[in-house]
């Protein structure tokens, strides 16, 4: 070929492909800036082909042949980070009330989930526990586009002991139930962490201490020894996972961190020394303090077991002040609801009792983007509003720096790029 032929046909390709790119700059009154934390005035966001290319003012020019979003009046904030939900649970059917269904109706209880959980402005999460893979089924659907919903990091099954919080302990044994996930011992714990990554888990997630919605055990018992704990968080970080623990108990929570685990879910009875190794590992909380009061106000009628009500009852204000003194002292939080223990969809609910409990609306909203992205390793692609970063924009009408509340009314949703939903006064131009 030629030279100049050469030339124009790469002009001529290139050409093409800008074309083809999807641009579309949003624009709105205001921005949290998580990164900074701060308020921005009249941001202008271009966004193509899913991802962030501009943050910069309503002053500066726009992409030719762009389209255009703006949302008078709104803020915009990054798509919002559950870390700790159950899309394919339903708290309506708790205890044995769940035994009413075939072991697939589950999956379709993820499907709704997943979409109102979208909705709701969460626009990615960590799903830590789910049978039957459905997590990892629900996240293939969506990313093939059959359904809606957030961007999933998939747990698969929560790794239990025997007879711990991620067995089944609520039946006799004359009744066989699965042991998909249950490993006792070091060298079983490592084989478990191999099986569940070749089955699509992106996060580990086990049970180190007991829980509140198990039948039989106390929520602050130790599960797994430290020996056992340490093989688990080495074979997952060799394979380049992340691991999260189930630990309400003292003793489970401080081995935890000693074994280096990544996040420590519920931490109800952390006390000063695990703040302090906690600090010292950069070891995250991840504490769903809004769910107590969903749990002891529909528990009963939902089929919750009474030894677990009798369980909340005394765990649940202990984890809300454990969830302040650990944010005094200064470990670091994340966001996470426990979704599927109370209705998933209903996620920001936890934002009023996080700032109830200590912290800012700019600190909790953090929790639930920027930090919540730096714990789940993924800074470079969800957590802010910020060039790289995937086009995931939430808008909120009014200021949410002074009334956290509206993050509960979230008008607009956009995912990479697409808007999920748009209950604005106005069309898009």
């Amino acid at each position: 070929m030629k030279p100049r032929t050469a030339v124009l046909t790469a002009v001529t390709l290139l050409c093409a492909n800008l074309s083809l790119a999807d641009t579309v700059v949003v624009t709105a009154d205001r921005m949290v800036d998580v990164v900074a934390g701060r308020i921005v005035v009249r941001p202008q966001i271009t966004i193509t082909d899913g991802r962030i290319t501009a943050v910069s003012s309503q002053d500066a020019p726009a992409t030719p042949g762009a389209r255009h979003i703006d949302l008078p009046g709104k803020t915009l904030l990054p798509g919002l980070i559950d870390m700790h939900v159950h899309l394919t649970s339903d708290p309506r059917f708790s205890g044995y009330k769940g035994l009413e269904f075939t072991d697939n109706f589950w999956t379709i209880v993820g499907v709704a989930n997943a979409k109102r959980t979208l909705e709701a402005g969460f626009t990615t999460v960590r799903n830590v526990g789910s049978d039957r893979f459905d997590d990892v089924a629900l996240k293939q659907g969506i990313e093939q586009g059959y359904v809606p919903g957030p961007r999933i990091v998939p747990a698969t099954y929560a790794i239990g002991a025997t007879g711990g919080h991620c067995d089944y302990t609520e039946f006799p044994p004359s009744i066989n139930t699965p042991t998909t996930a249950i490993a006792n011992g070091p060298e079983e714990l490592r084989a478990m962490v191999r099986k569940l990554r070749k089955y699509g888990a992106e996060v580990i997630k086990f049970c180190g201490t007991g829980g509140v919605l198990s039948k039989t055990d106390t929520a602050g018992g130790q599960q797994y020894s430290l020996e056992e704990m340490k093989a688990i968080v080495d074979e997952a970080h060799m394979l380049g996972l992340k691991v999260a623990v189930h630990a309400h108990g003292t003793s489970g929570i401080k081995d935890a961190i000693r074994a280096g685990v990544d996040t420590i879910e519920h931490a109800s009875l952390a006390d000063e020394e695990a703040f302090a190794l906690a600090k010292q590992r950069g070891t995250y909380f991840d504490m769903d303090i809004y769910d107590d009061d969903y749990i002891l106000a529909d528990g009963e009628k939902n089929g919750v077991f009474k030894e677990s009500l009798d369980k909340e009852r005394v765990i649940g204000r202990k984890q809300r002040e454990t969830f302040r003194a650990a944010h005094k002292a200064g470990v670091k939080m994340i966001f996470g609801t426990d979704g599927g223990v109370y209705p998933n969809g209903d996620n920001a609910k936890q934002f009023v009792t996080m700032v109830a409990w200590g912290m800012s609306p700019m600190q909790a909203i953090q929790a639930a983007t920027v930090t919540a992205a730096e714990a789940l390793g993924r800074s470079q692609d969800v957590g802010a509003i910020a060039v790289g970063r995937f086009g995931d924009l939430i808008a909120v009408a009014g200021d949410p720096l002074a009334n956290v509340d509206i993050l509960q009314s979230v008008p607009f949703v956009m995912k990479g790029g697409v808007v999920i939903k748009q209950n604005i006064q106005g069309p898009a131009q």
